[in-house]
Order: structure tokens, then sequence, then C-alpha cells
């Protein structure tokens, strides 16, 4: 297995619930490492960039919407297979698909307050991490 990098976002449903501690350590004792993290707001600007590839979708406003409501924890995970680990880790979006013991399932409201984002392939992960952190803010 290769070591990768991967991002995660733990959402405004999560933070506004103090749930940052209680998922981090859910994604400690998979085996990823957090190599980096900080506590943000995201305005309008950033959140619709961010989620540009999403923006012909009918609940992109929404998302948007949702995504500056409150803060979110923005974190590099690292481990080997980094992405698919964090993505078994999440769940499934809808919470009522995921299984037993996912942040999902444990924490999420429903599939649009979900507590979690993580990126969806190395190229995504890589093109995410960047989009939040200098290279110096990584520290593994």
């Amino acid at each position: 297995m290769a070591t990768q990098r991967t991002l995660s976002i733990i959402k405004p449903d999560a933070t506004e619930r103090n749930l940052t501690g209680k998922i981090n350590a859910v994604f400690e004792e998979s085996g990823l490492r957090i190599v980096a993290q900080k506590r943000l707001r995201l305005s309008r600007l950033q959140a619709g960039e961010f989620y540009a590839v999403h923006k012909e979708r009918p609940f992109y406003g929404e998302l948007v919407e949702y995504m500056v409501s409150g803060p979110v924890v923005v974190q590099v995970l690292e481990g080997d297979s980094a992405v698919a680990k964090n993505r078994e880790v999440m769940g499934a979006t809808n919470p009522a698909d995921a299984a037993d013991g996912t942040i999902r399932k444990m924490f999420a409201e429903n599939i649009e307050r979900n507590s979690v984002h993580g990126s969806d392939s190395e190229e995504n992960a890589a093109n995410e991490i960047r989009f939040f952190f200098s290279d110096i803010e990584i520290v593994g």
C-alpha cells in the first residue's frame, strides 16, 4: 500500500455540535494521521470555488449556503491508501445507507448535513489540499 494524503472537511453541522474531537478520534483509530488542520469560516466565494465541480447540479446553491453557515475544520489526513480509507471511514453520503461504525452513521443528521467531506480521488485530493494549505502547513 502506498502512503497518500487526502483532504477532509468537518462540516458546519458537526462543528456546531462540537464533534470535531470525536470525528478526529475515528480517523486516528482507523490508522489515518492528521498532518494539517485548521478551523475557518468559508466565504461564499471560497465555498463556490471549492464546490465548482457541482455548479450545474440542483443542490449547488444549497451546498454553498450550508458550507458558509458555520465554521468548518479542514485537514489533511495521511496514511496507507488514505483516499480510499477516508471514504470507507466516512461511510455512504446518505447516513441511512452508511455502515455501522462510520462517521456518517454515527454523527450525520441527514444526506445534506452529513458531517464530513472527503476527496474522491488522488488527483482531487491533491487539488483540494492545495486549495486550503501551503506546503509549510503540512507536517507529516
